[in-house]
C-alpha cells in the first residue's frame, strides 16, 4: 500500500513560486507517520515548499486541514480524486466544520487521530472503511512516535519541534483549541519527550516545544523542567501570561534552557479581556508585573494583540505597540480577531448578524487582513488600516534598534545573532502579506464534491 501525507499551504498568488525557506517542520505529518504500519510506503509532500505530484500513484491521499489551508486542501484533494485516488482528511478544521469537510473527502478522521488513525488504515486495507471517524479527546500520548525520516531532503528551519504536550484548560471565547480538545489537557511521559530530544541530536539549533499552552498544568510542567535542567539545549515554547507571576516557575525555565516564548496578550483592556474569557491575564500584577518578572529571568518575548473588540479604538493600536517597545518585545503580531468555527466568538458574531463573510476560510473574496466581520466601534477598513500602521511601527527600524539594545534579546544564541535578521524580514512581509489569497490563485478547475 502506498500513501502519499500531503500538508498544505495557505495560498499562492498566480505565478508565484515555492517557497523554500523560513518554514518549520510540520509535526502532525511525523506523528501520522508514526502511527502508520511499517510496512506502508509512506511519501510527504509539503505544498509550501514543492509542486504535488498528482499524477503519482497512490492508494490513499492523507491531508490534514487546518481553517486556513481549508480552501487549498480542498483543491488538492479535488486534483486527486479525479484521478480516482481517495482522500481522507482530519486535523482541527475537520473537527469545526466536519459536515464541510467531508464533502471533499472518502473519508474524515474529527478529534484526535492517534487512536483511531491505525484502526481507519487497517479498515481501509480490507475494503471496509466507514465515511467517518471519530478520535476522543484528552486520550494518552503515552507511546507517541513521530517519525520524522518524512522531513529528509526538505530545506526546512533548523528548529526541532517537540510535543510535550496538548490542550489548554482555558476557555477564551475565539480559541478553536478549546473547541477541538474539549478543554482537556494531556502531557507525554517525560521519559519518552527526553528520548525524542536526544535521538534529534545536534542536527538542530534550537527546540520549539508546540504545546498549545505549555503551563496548562504547571506541576507536570515543574517535573518536566526539572529533568530538562540537566540537558544543554535551547528552547521556546507558547504559554499563557498566568506563569509568568511565577518567578520560581520562570526562573526554572530559565535554567531548563527556555530562550523565549510566545504570549498571547491580545488586549491591553480589562474589560475586553474578561468579555473573552482571559480575565485571568489581569490578575496580580498584571501585563506590567509580568514583564518585569520574565525580564528578571531573561527570557525574550514574542507578544501576539489582537483588534476588533467592540471596546477598540484607533488609541487601542498605538497602546499595544507603546507597550511591546516599552518592554522590548524581540518580535510581536499585531492582527484583527479571527473568528474560527464554531467557537464561541463566531456563533456569537452569527447570531448577532455580524458575520459578512460566513465561511470565510473558503470565500473566494477573502484575503489576509480581511475582516470576515462587522466590528461595532470601528469600520473594518479602519482596523486593517491600524493592523498595518501597528506593524510599521513596532518593525520601524528605530524600534528595531531600540529593541537590539535589550539585554534579554542580545544574551548568548542563535536568537541573539538572528535578532536583526528576523526582525528585518518581518519587516519587509509587512505588505508582502496584505491581500494574501486563500488557496492557490492559479488552480483551475471547481472543487470536486464528494457523491
Amino acid at each position: 500500500m502506498k500513501l502519499l501525507i500531503v500538508h498544505p499551504c495557505i495560498g499562492r498568488r498566480k505565478g508565484q513560486k515555492y517557497i523554500r525557506s523560513w518554514q518549520m517542520e510540520p509535526l502532525p505529518a511525523a506523528r501520522l507517520a508514526g502511527l502508520t504500519p511499517t510496512d506502508v510506503d509512506i511519501q510527504f509532500f509539503d505544498d509550501r515548499m514543492e509542486p504535488i505530484p498528482y499524477d503519482m500513484q497512490a492508494d490513499l491521499v492523507a491531508i490534514s486541514v487546518e481553517t486556513y489551508t481549508a480552501r487549498r486542501a480542498y483543491q488538492i484533494a479535488s486534483e486527486f480524486r479525479r484521478r480516482g485516488v481517495p482522500v481522507v482528511m482530519g486535523g482541527f478544521h475537520a473537527t469545526l466544520c466536519p459536515d464541510e469537510v467531508a464533502q471533499y473527502c472518502e473519508h474524515i478522521i474529527t478529534g484526535e487521530a492517534d487512536n483511531v488513525w491505525p484502526l481507519f488504515l487497517d479498515d481501509f486495507r480490507h475494503g471496509v472503511a466507514n465515511k467517518a471517524y471519530h478520535g476522543v479527546a484528552g486520550g494518552s500520548l503515552n507511546g507517541a512516535v513521530y517519525d520524522r525520516s518524512v522531513y529528509a531532503g526538505k530545506r526546512y528551519l533548523p528548529i526541532g519541534l517537540v510535543e510535550t504536550a496538548r490542550g489548554c484548560r482555558f476557555k477564551c471565547d475565539f480559541c478553536a483549541i478549546q473547541v477541538f480538545f474539549e478543554r482537556t489537557h494531556i502531557r507525554r511521559p517525560v521519559a519518552q519527550v527526553m528520548d525524542d530530544i536526544r535521538q534529534l541530536g545536534a542536527d538542530k539549533k534550537m527546540l520549539f516545544f508546540v504545546d498549545d499552552n505549555f503551563v496548562s498544568d504547571m506541576n507536570t510542567a515543574k517535573d518536566f523542567l526539572l529533568e530538562m535542567s540537566r540537558f544543554k539545549v535551547r528552547w521556546i515554547t507558547q504559554m499563557s501570561i498566568d506563569a509568568a507571576h511565577n518567578e520560581e516557575f520562570l526562573h526554572l525555565m530559565r535554567r531548563a534552557g527556555c530562550e523565549g516564548v510566545l504570549i498571547g496578550f491580545e488586549s491591553l483592556d480589562k474589560q475586553t479581556l474578561r468579555g473573552m474569557n482571559k480575565a485571568f491575564a489581569t490578575m496580580k500584577g498584571g501585563y506590567d508585573g509580568a514583564m518585569a518578572n520574565l525580564k528578571r529571568a531573561k527570557i525574550r518575548v514574542y507578544g501576539t494583540f489582537i483588534f476588533g473588540h467592540d471596546s477598540d479604538t484607533p488609541d487601542s493600536f498605538d497602546a499595544a505597540v507603546d507597550f511591546a517597545k516599552t518592554h522590548k518585545f524581540y518580535i510581536a503580531a499585531f492582527n484583527h480577531i479571527t473568528p474560527f468555527p464554531n467557537t464561541p466568538l463566531y456563533n456569537r458574531l452569527v447570531q448577532e448578524g455580524r458575520m459578512t463573510m460566513q465561511n470565510w476560510w473558503i470565500d473566494p473574496d477573502y484575503r489576509y487582513n480581511t475582516m470576515p466581520y462587522e466590528p461595532k466601534s470601528m469600520s473594518a477598513e479602519d482596523i486593517r488600516v491600524n493592523c498595518i500602521r501597528a506593524r510599521k511601527k513596532f518593525y520601524s527600524p528605530s524600534s528595531i534598534i531600540q529593541r537590539g539594545f535589550s539585554r534579554t534579546n542580545m544574551r548568548s544564541g542563535i536568537l541573539a545573532r538572528q535578532f536583526y535578521p528576523i526582525n528585518t524580514m518581518h519587516r519587509l512581509e509587512i505588505m508582502v502579506r496584505d491581500d494574501f489569497p486563500l488557496g492557490d490563485e492559479s488552480w483551475q478547475g471547481n472543487l470536486l464534491k464528494a457523491p
